[in-house]
């Protein structure tokens, strides 16, 4: 019970780490094109990040019982992948690059899954078929969409981009301004609520796969009645899961991620709001379809190459390729680390439990 209360703890502050760390995925362009202060758009993206985060759990089954076997998962497994993701993020937040807080959490829950099941690899679910023919594990539903969303969310940005000049060409950049300045709050609206259905659900999933492997464990026999609503002899996303995660990365939202925010709505590309309008559409609707079909996409790697896709149609050098590719690099290394960071913190607590 008590390694159940570290887990809880552990995952309500990668929740809330992941609410600041992420913020900047709603807000960072309508503040850049200063449509909104920063002040009114993390309330409006905390708002609509709560409401996102109810939104849904196809995303929490994908995570909870999707990626890794069964037999390979304890307690400690779910809080060192936790452990695992938690560092990375604070570590990327410091440097100010966005990372993607999805893949942090999956490369920690495989690694420590790995680390349980003393080197066996798979346990790890790489590619399954059901009797219903619906295919899930880590290439269909991590490292694919992980290879494609950035490639989609650049593409798409670039083509909506060029489509909405074509259809304004000969409009006054004043009236421009004023109309996307007006439309970009909806779209804001609409990556904030895309990124709370897609990040919000990832934290439900390993607490509903938490108080699975306690109630298959035995961990929460003979609990006193007030605590029977923990037993959970399916694996199922709880309604108290649920708004406890929301509520959470809700709150991290709203204190806000400055760092990020400064490098993805300055550093990467000047931008204009009809710019801002176009990479915020674009990514939500990547984000919406991927909820919908529990891809535990990263909301980062999209609206990350959707602004890079609509910077890209003023001219290619418009784009700070050097600021891009420490992006990329974090990109890179988040499942690999993670994975390891995960592996390494439960050797070293059993080398402690050991001892």
């Amino acid at each position: 019970m008590t390694l159940f209360l570290l887990v809880l703890l552990a995952a309500l502050v990668f929740e809330y780490i992941n609410g600041f760390h992420d913020a900047a995925n709603a807000i960072a362009t309508v503040v850049s094109t200063k449509v909104m202060t920063p002040r009114q758009a993390l309330a409006m993206a905390a708002f609509f990040n709560l409401i996102g985060a109810m939104w849904g759990t196809a995303v929490a089954t994908t995570i909870g019982k999707g990626l890794v076997e069964a037999e390979a998962l304890t307690m400690l497994t779910v809080f060192c992948a936790l452990i695992g993701a938690i560092i990375w993020n604070l570590f990327t937040w410091w440097l100010g690059l966005p990372s993607s807080s999805s893949h942090a959490l999956v490369g920690g829950l495989c690694g420590a899954a790995v680390a349980t099941s003393n080197g066996n690899w798979h346990v790890l679910r790489w590619s399954v078929t059901d009797a219903s023919g619906k295919i899930s594990g880590l290439w269909p539903k991590v490292v694919l969409p992980m290879l494609t969303s950035p490639l989609l969310g650049f593409v798409i940005g670039a083509i909506f981009m060029f489509f909405l000049y074509a259809i304004l060409r000969r409009t006054r950049p004043r009236v421009v301004n004023l109309i996307f300045g007006k439309l970009q709050i909806v779209s804001a609206s609409w990556m904030g609520f895309s990124h709370g259905s897609n990040d919000a659900q990832k934290t439900m999933g390993i607490i509903a796969l938490a108080l699975f492997t306690g109630t298959q464990s035995g961990a929460f026999n003979n609990l006193p009645d007030m605590l029977h609503f923990l037993y959970t002899p399916e694996f199922k996303v709880e309604k108290w899961v649920m708004i406890t995660c929301a509520l959470t990365m809700g709150a991290g939202t709203a204190a806000g991620g400055w760092r990020i925010i400064k490098t993805m709505g300055h550093k990467m590309v000047k931008l204009q709001p009809v710019h801002g309008f176009a990479a915020e559409t674009t990514a939500a609707a990547i984000i919406g379809v991927a909820s919908h079909v529990g891809i535990p996409l990263s909301t980062t790697h999209v609206i990350s190459t959707s602004i890079m896709g609509v910077g890209a149609t003023k001219r290619l050098s418009a784009v700070k390729w050097g600021v891009v590719s420490r992006i990329v690099w974090a990109w890179v290394l988040t499942l690999p680390v993670t994975a390891f960071l995960g592996w390494s913190t439960l050797h070293v607590i059993r080398y402690f439990q050991g001892s």
